[in-house]
């Protein structure tokens, strides 16, 4: 397998980074990252996965991806839309996403996901919500502090041209959507204003 992929910057997204790692399954022949992205997680699980496929539809970004591939021969880039691409039936053995579901119809999203999920496959998901409840802005206060002194003391930065959106769904309502479509599912919100969703589909 390749060596570690360095981190050539640090970010909250960057940081969620070695959990993602550790949930791919032992023996991963294929793994798909949506939403990749410059490239920088397809090429950290080319150390973990036989194939990694990231797929984006951010013109600028698989063209920074591409780009960064170079010597990564179990490595591929497609520009195009997740919910409508043409993917291969026959699926994968884990399925990872970072910032990016919150760009798209979240259910949608999802079902895609798990049906490309290969029978005892893996998903991880790392997303953005909004605060809507009490407790969630109480989590938001509390954490600012961390938050503000982590970016500043990692120089948080990122790839130029990173598409950016607001997230519509809230903490709650992205936790009961989740768990009615991946029951299952275990949900964390973490500090650095970050959920994941991990789950493993049922084996055939």
């Amino acid at each position: 397998m390749p060596h570690a992929v360095p981190n050539p910057y640090w970010n909250t997204n960057v940081a969620r980074h070695p959990g993602i790692l550790r949930s791919v399954p032992a023996g991963c022949g294929a793994a798909l990252d949506v939403g990749c992205g410059d490239g920088l997680l397809a090429r950290k699980l080319t150390a973990r996965a036989r194939r990694v496929t990231g797929i984006d539809k951010s013109p600028e970004m698989i063209a920074q991806a591409r780009g960064t591939a170079a010597g990564h021969d179990r490595l591929d880039f497609i520009e195009d839309d997740f919910l409508t691409a043409e993917l291969p039936a026959q699926g994968y053995d884990f399925i990872c996403s970072v910032t990016t579901i919150h760009h798209m119809d979240f259910t949608a999203a999802l079902l895609r996901m798990r049906e490309l999920l290969r029978p005892g496959g893996r998903l991880v998901v790392v997303g953005l919500a909004r605060e809507a409840s009490a407790v969630e802005w109480a989590a938001l206060i509390a954490a600012a502090p961390i938050v503000r002194i982590a970016k500043t003391v990692r120089r948080a930065g990122g790839p130029e041209g990173m598409p950016i959106a607001d997230p519509l769904m809230s903490y709650g309502e992205v936790r009961s959507v989740a768990r009615q479509l991946l029951p299952g599912v275990r949900y964390r919100r973490h500090v650095l204003r970050r959920y994941s969703l991990t789950w493993q589909k049922p084996g055939s």
